[in-house]
């Protein structure tokens, strides 16, 4: 799978998800993978704390349950990753990044970046808010 988006920065590096980093994926669709795999060392327990989780959410009704799941993973310096089906891929979703970013800054987490995950999948980078880290 080639690099999405028009950047060429390799997806990995885009996501954060440098060697020695704890990474996380929530919610990928069987048979989903990296570009390029990320070292399975570092690979967090769904449960614990991460530096970088990528979780994949496909309606707007299941977005809030996944940010409370997911935001106290990463606090207080990781980034959430809150991927949706891209619409430029013809994906069909009520999901888009001004939706996840309303939801985010509700719960005190603020985006700073938004990218192309993979040719399907649009993702919006979350953090804790500075004055709540």
């Amino acid at each position: 799978m080639a690099d999405a988006g028009y950047s060429g920065t390799p997806q990995l590096t885009k996501l954060g998800i440098v060697p020695g980093a704890r990474w996380s994926l929530v919610g990928a669709d069987d048979g989903w993978a990296f570009a390029t795999d990320p070292d399975a060392a570092d690979r967090a327990p769904d449960d614990a704390p991460a530096d970088v989780v990528v979780a994949f959410v496909r309606t707007a009704a299941e977005l809030e349950s996944v940010l409370l799941a997911q935001e106290s993973r990463i606090f207080p310096a990781g980034a959430l990753w809150i991927a949706w089906p891209r619409k430029a891929a013809g994906h069909v979703s009520d999901l888009s990044d001004s939706v996840v970013r309303a939801a985010a800054l509700a719960r005190t987490l603020v985006d700073v970046k938004v990218a192309a995950i993979d040719d399907d999948w649009s993702g919006l980078k979350l953090v804790w808010r500075r004055e709540h880290r």
